[in-house]
């Protein structure tokens, strides 16, 4: 299929109609197998032409004969299928009045439905467009409290794989923008809607709907480009949760004080697990099984229950790693996370699977 005409960077996105937005948002498609397809369109051709039939026939009296010898149920098919056909050999024509109007507001409805099932495919061509600006509209009205990714490399598609991860996190709740229209198809492939543009401008993550996000991740592959995007990012959301992932950690201050909530440093990270392998390569199966949020153990975060308050967290059943009051994180350890208060939240190891025994390093 032709590829769709990009507006030029100059173009302020947002103050453009949803029918210009085809191939700048791309909302997920559930494709249908192709013998299905064919199925339901030969049915519906089928359907039509027994529809046909019927009229035809109930009122056959309404129609003339070239032999003169009346109109069967075969006549009928045969008058359905050249007339559905448009070939009309003329031999079998409505004669009364009844007969052509019936013609008009009826044959005629279904000779043009039967043509737009034997041509299906081509006309699906022609209204893919439509229907992805009507697509475009209805999401754009109705999105609201979802998270937006920027940037769908490595370490975006490392977060939304974490994001999916939690049960309460649909598909339809995470947008990702990118330049990239590879990266694009790989989160078209998700079920995620996506945004083609830079995100450093204004418009593309306002079209992303931003500004009525709960969350931003900002994973761009520059340092200056996170900086930035951050920036505009909370200009659009001053309320809006950014986390924001830089290479290098002397431009963490950067991103704090661009408005990021939390900055991870993906080297230092990096780097850190290979020093633990070096010497301890169980810690950091641990570490990674605890990132992994879909098998095996992994943090999560809770409400405490009212029976909980009052009572400290190394009492509970749960392995409690930390304390959320107010917004802040205490260790469990800490003086401040002695006793449960209402509203607090905890930091947890969950069981998300059975834990796999790790196989002995043949190594050591």
């Amino acid at each position: 299929m032709k590829a769709l005409k990009r507006l030029p960077l100059n173009v302020r996105l947002n103050d453009r109609p949803d029918h210009e937005l085809v191939g700048v948002i791309r909302m997920p498609e559930f494709t249908v197998s192709p013998m299905r397809s064919i199925v339901k369109r030969i049915i519906g051709a089928l359907l039509a032409l027994l529809a046909t039939v019927l009229i035809v026939y109930a009122d056959r009296n309404g129609y003339r004969d070239a032999n003169g010898d009346g109109i069967s149920f075969l006549d009928a098919i045969y008058y359905s299928t050249v007339s559905l056909s448009t070939t009309g050999y003329g031999d079998i024509t409505p004669a009364t009045a009844s007969a052509r109007l019936v013609n008009v507001i009826v044959i005629t409805p279904l000779r043009v439905l039967f043509l737009i099932v034997l041509v299906g495919t081509t006309l699906e061509v022609l209204t893919e467009r439509s229907r992805q600006a009507f697509k475009i509209q209805k999401w754009r009205t109705k999105v609201r409290d979802h998270t937006v990714v920027v940037g769908f490399g490595t370490k975006g598609r490392s977060a939304v794989n974490a994001l999916l991860g939690d049960e309460e996190v649909k598909a339809s709740q995470i947008v990702v923008v990118d330049t990239d229209q590879q990266a694009l198809d790989a989160a078209t492939a998700l079920g995620l809607v996506t945004v083609h543009g830079s995100a450093t401008r204004a418009d593309v993550l306002r079209v992303a709907g931003v500004q009525h996000a709960r969350a931003v991740v900002v994973a761009p592959n520059r340092d200056d480009t996170a900086v930035l995007v951050t920036l505009t990012a909370r200009e659009l959301a001053p309320k809006a949760h950014i986390v924001a992932s830089v290479r290098e950690a002397e431009n963490v201050h950067l991103l704090k004080q661009s408005g990021a909530n939390q900055v991870v440093v993906s080297s230092e990270t990096a780097g850190r697990l290979l020093g633990m392998a070096t010497s301890s390569p169980r810690v950091v199966d641990m570490v990674e099984d605890l990132l992994t949020p879909e098998s095996g153990l992994a943090i999560a975060e809770r409400a405490i229950e009212s029976s909980e308050e009052g009572g400290s967290p190394r009492h509970l059943p749960d392995t409690v790693l930390g304390v959320v009051r107010d917004g802040v994180l205490y260790r469990v350890d800490a003086p401040q996370a002695d006793a449960l208060e209402p509203g607090d939240r905890l930091l947890y190891v969950k069981k998300v699977t059975q834990v796999e025994q790790i196989e002995p390093d043949p190594g050591r």
